[in-house]
């Protein structure tokens, strides 16, 4: 194992299932991983589950004829999201991930098996055809070498990734998902935790 991917997993909790989410305070939440891994849906949940003002990159990144915002002014965006108080910006766009890294408290890295990932986007066009649907933050469009990236992104991005949070991920807290039932079991855990806070505050 080499240095980096020690660095890497003595930084990452990984919610079990006998775990109970930390009390720590989540207010400005990175959440990266694999297309199809769930960042949209995962974002969505956490969003209204903190009520968390909820950026999907892909939103702000392509237009409605998918062309690309120069990569000056979406770094120029992101650099203004991230000086908000709260805030929660999902989607992976790693030449920009060290703005984000810089000002978060809470990094989620869906590392999902390539399998899991490119059935969750042909679940995803069986559902919405393709297309923008910005109500819900998905942007739908595959190609061979989204196929291809999917196919490889262990192999290629990962490593990049875990760099990318060794150098410049701080102090921020680490959470690794690596399937649909942890993440499902994160957010249980999650708004079990909220459900307390609230039976307590109630109670003062």
């Amino acid at each position: 194992m080499n240095r980096q991917k020690r660095q890497f997993q003595a930084r990452v909790s990984v919610p079990r299932r006998s775990s109970v989410v930390r009390s720590q305070r989540m207010d400005k939440i990175t959440i990266i991983g694999c297309g199809g891994s769930g960042k949209t849906h995962l974002a969505n949940q956490l969003a209204a589950l903190l009520n968390l003002p909820l950026t999907h990159l892909d939103g702000v990144y392509y237009d409605a004829d998918w062309n690309p915002l120069p990569q000056e002014e979406f770094a120029a965006l992101q650099r203004k999201l991230v000086a908000a108080p709260r805030w929660l910006l999902e989607g992976n766009y790693a030449g920009t991930l060290p703005i984000r890294l810089a000002a978060t408290d809470t990094v989620i890295f869906l590392d999902l098996h390539a399998i899991t990932c490119l059935t969750g986007i042909l679940q995803r066009r069986w559902r919405y055809r393709g297309g923008q649907h910005a109500k819900d933050g998905v942007y739908d469009r595959i190609t061979w070498n989204f196929v291809r990236y999917i196919w490889g992104y262990r192999t290629t991005m990962r490593p990049k990734v875990r760099r990318l949070l060794d150098e410049h991920g701080g102090n921020a807290r680490l959470i690794a998902l690596t399937s649909r039932r942890q993440a499902a079991r994160f957010i249980a855990q999650l708004r079990d935790l909220q459900a307390r806070r609230g039976d307590r505050q109630s109670c003062d």
